[in-house]
């Protein structure tokens, strides 16, 4: 087969057994893979010079389609109710079928690191079908220097082939699209999607299950570092806030979407950003959206004007999911390193649609176990389908259920000593809803939520009178200077203090038939953490 681009000649393509390839591009850089994405059709240029594509009928993950193979390594390891199995027999059937049907295409290889930090990283070679793909994951994982590949060896193998067509009768899968992981052979498959966040999240899935064994806590979670020093984490499920809440002007993004905390710090997991872009602005978000308007940037099902050739992110015909994938260093204040020391502030976002919680909180380190493992944030009525007229809660243990190899019990516990041994004061911050639920109130005021953030982040939060909170039992300040004092108190801002009390008190609910799969796997001390409601009929 024909090969092309720097890499490890003694390790090529046929070493995993690959045959009968057209050609394999090796390590292309952005220029090239533009130049092929285009020529091939794949996606279009957009004015600012961004590359935008389409993904297709999937323009999301598909949990459903993912699957680990269980053998004697992973059986007593994984966390099978939340992960999907298949048989080593199974995925060695769809391996060969996979290789079978790459034979006379063209492929793109990357070779990239998964992780900052030297001591933890791991090496990730990913193949893919389609150029635009690899642009994707050379932007989002991070990159060798040039000298060191000539000698990569790759430790993870991710074979990205949207083409290939899964039987689920014959590879023991739910349907044509599949995400298959192998621990043992450190082997992905994915086939029968475009959506190229499957490919980072695999990477992800794979450090959560390998890094807990070496002392180091994997997290979905974004971070950033103060001048001094003083690095963040901003743990929240999809459009809670994670991502603009870190990229502020004043402190150093280390990351916004994957980080491992271990003996010296915290570290990126990824080389790049993969921000969410609907109705993204430049008033709001600046320096997201300079990033996504520039050559180099990848953006996923964003519509383009025909003639102008603008994005408009405004449109969410498509899908509310649309995305820019692009370099860390697009934004101007991100670490060089992707490293910081140890954290001394962890924030826990939520998007409370019910409007009960207050725009913060703060957590000793049981209640933060609590809701880390809780994981919540609300749906708001309307963007899915099937939700109705009213928020439905969502739960995601560890803010990143569908990514957690290993029982959540176990990342639990390691937040929680690591909360305790470095000090590290705990937030819990709503960016939901106030003065009522959903289509009653209104959003919480960016305004509020940077002012509480930016005193929580530079200690002086921690000076302030607190207060109790009758319904969940966490410290909540009753004033901070430059914040009105009634947005403090969730049920000051109702109007009918009585339905503000049966709200709160079905959220409790909801919290507790939650956390009830928990209840076996925690301490005492980290059940009395739970919401009570007869506290508030005190």
């Amino acid at each position: 087969m024909k090969e092309t681009g720097v890499r490890n000649g003694a390790f090529g393509a046929d070493k995993f057994g690959f045959r009968n390839l057209a050609e394999v591009f090796w390590n292309l850089g952005t220029a090239p893979l533009y130049e092929h994405a285009l020529r091939n059709n794949e996606a279009e240029l957009t004015a600012d010079g961004a590359l935008c594509a389409e993904t297709g009928v999937f323009t999301g993950r598909s949990p459903k389609d993912k699957f680990t193979v269980r053998d004697a390594n992973t059986d007593g390891m994984m966390w099978w109710a939340g992960n999907q199995s298949i048989t080593p027999e199974q995925f060695q059937v769809l391996h060969e079928d996979f290789i079978r049907h790459a034979e006379g295409m063209t492929l793109f290889a990357q070779d990239l690191y998964g992780g900052a930090d030297p001591k933890f990283h791991i090496k990730v070679r990913v193949y893919t079908e389609l150029a635009w793909h690899s642009l994707f994951i050379r932007t989002l994982l991070r990159r060798p220097e040039a000298a060191e590949l000539a000698g990569f060896t790759p430790e993870l193998t991710i074979v990205d082939l949207p083409s290939f067509r899964a039987d689920p009768k014959r590879h023991g899968v739910r349907s044509e699209n599949v995400v298959a992981i192998d621990f043992t052979r450190k082997i992905v498959l994915i086939g029968g999607s475009q959506y190229a966040g499957e490919m980072k999240k695999s990477v992800f899935t794979t450090l959560n299950y390998y890094l807990p064994a070496q002392g180091v806590m994997p997290m979905h979670c974004s971070a950033n570092v103060g001048p001094e020093g003083d690095s963040a984490i901003f743990f929240g499920l999809s459009g809670t806030g994670k991502t603009t809440l870190s990229a502020d002007p004043a402190r150093t993004l280390i990351g916004d979407d994957e980080h491992g905390w271990g003996p010296d710090g915290i570290f990126n997991f990824e080389g790049g950003c993969y921000a969410k872009t609907i109705k993204l602005s430049q008033e709001a978000e600046p320096a997201i959206y300079d990033a996504s308007m520039r050559f180099g940037a990848v953006l996923e099902n964003v519509v383009i004007d025909p003639t102008t050739r603008k994005p408009d992110f405004d449109d969410g015909s498509k899908t509310e999911n649309t995305r820019s994938a692009y370099p860390l260093d697009f934004i101007p204040n991100a670490s060089k390193t992707g490293r910081a020391g140890q954290p001394r502030n962890v924030v826990m976002l939520a998007a409370d649609a019910f409007g009960v919680l207050p725009p913060i909180a703060r957590l000793n380190p049981a209640q933060a176990m609590y809701h880390f493992l809780s994981g919540y944030t609300a749906k708001v009525a309307g963007t899915e389908r099937g939700l109705g007229s009213e928020p439905q809660p969502e739960f995601s243990a560890c803010f990143g259920a569908p990514f957690l190899p290993r029982d959540p019990a176990e990342y639990g516990q390691m937040l929680r000593e690591l909360i305790a041994k470095h000090n590290v004061d705990c937030w819990l911050v709503n960016t939901g809803w106030t003065g009522g639920k959903y289509g009653v109130g209104s959003r919480m005021p960016i305004k509020v939520t940077r002012a509480l953030l930016s005193a929580a982040l530079d200690g002086s939060l921690r000076s302030v009178k607190f207060r109790a909170d009758p319904y969940f039992g966490f410290a909540v300040p009753t004033s901070l200077p430059g914040v009105p004092s009634d947005i403090l108190d969730p049920a000051g801002t109702w109007a009918d203090k009585a339905e503000f009390d049966k709200t709160a008190r079905a959220l409790v609910g909801m919290f507790q038939k939650n956390f009830a799969k928990f209840e076996n796997h925690v301490d005492a001390e980290v059940l009395a953490a739970a919401p009570e409601v007869k506290l508030a009929a005190e």
